[in-house]
């Protein structure tokens, strides 16, 4: 957008798309400013998100171990809605973990005109210096234990192994922050504790972006579309948190991940439109 754009009189709105520090700092300068515009500004924004897969002991394993692979691992981890943190109750984690292990062996990684590669490099050495910074610190911290992967080469290109942590404490830096790399953070919880963790879940992260369920009974379903009502914009349940095709499903969340306009819907157009009531009177009093 840039000063030319925020400093015109005329700024009518912004749709913007990205990080949630530009976006905050774009509305910083239009607020600081705002007795100068013709009319007040519409700002509709959708930013970061720390996305989270959470599991119900009753969860469906093939299809949990595909979200959590896919949601967290395609294109790098490298989408606003991609999926860098999971719940798994105790009673089914080992079998996740052997599951998910296996999926993660089997993933190829390399350059994108090769077809058979799941997984590219990251965008650039920011990114990569960014995404490498939180692995070194999984790796230091008493309270992560790397799984698998963490290997990062920028040697040609800047590659970074897909990578699952698992967080012994539930609101670290890595179960909180957006990473936007191949990066899942997984907590463990005692299944007794499923309402006390969808809370936690609820609470640990300021964004809001996406998120999934996976249950294969009703009544925990319905509790997490509950409990989880303002944690998800686009909340999935039995399916991966990412792919939302707009025009088809709408997309945006809310807290930090944006103004939640919902982009691709109606009610991101009311957001750009000036309504006029018109009344005319034929008999005059």
């Amino acid at each position: 957008i840039g000063p030319p754009a925020l400093d015109d009189i005329s700024l009518g709105g912004i749709h913007f798309t990205g990080s949630t520090k530009v976006f905050s700092t774009i509305w910083l300068a239009v607020g600081s400013d705002i007795r100068k515009y013709i009319s007040y500004p519409r700002i509709v924004g959708e930013t970061g998100g720390k996305n989270f897969v959470f599991a119900h002991a009753s969860a469906e394993m093939g299809a949990l171990v595909t979200a959590l692979t896919r949601g967290s691992f395609e294109y790098q981890g490298q989408k606003c809605s991609a999926a860098s943190r999971a719940y798994i109750p105790d009673s089914i984690w080992p079998a996740v973990k052997e599951r998910l292990l296996g999926e993660i062996a089997e993933i190829r990684m390399g350059g994108v005109t090769d077809f058979r590669n799941f997984m590219g490099a990251v965008i650039d050495k920011s990114a990569f210096d960014n995404i490498s910074g939180y692995i070194d610190y999984a790796r230091s911290s008493p309270d992560m234990d790397v799984l698998v992967g963490g290997g990062c080469d920028d040697s040609e290109g800047y590659f970074i192994e897909p990578t699952v942590v698992l967080a012994k404490d539930p609101k670290c830096r890595l179960m909180s922050e957006e990473i936007f790399g191949p990066v899942l953070s997984v907590y463990v919880y005692p299944e007794g504790d499923y309402e006390r963790t969808l809370e936690l879940c609820d609470q640990t992260s300021p964004y809001a972006l996406t998120g999934a369920i996976f249950a294969v009974e009703r009544t925990p379903i319905v509790k997490a579309m509950n409990a989880l009502r303002h944690a998800a914009g686009n909340f999935y349940i039995n399916d991966k948190p990412t792919g939302a095709i707009v025009g088809q499903q709408p997309f945006g969340g809310s807290r930090a991940s944006g103004t939640n306009d919902k982009a691709g819907s109606s009610l991101n157009l009311v957001r750009w439109v000036s309504p006029r009531t018109i009344k005319e009177t034929f008999l005059p009093p």
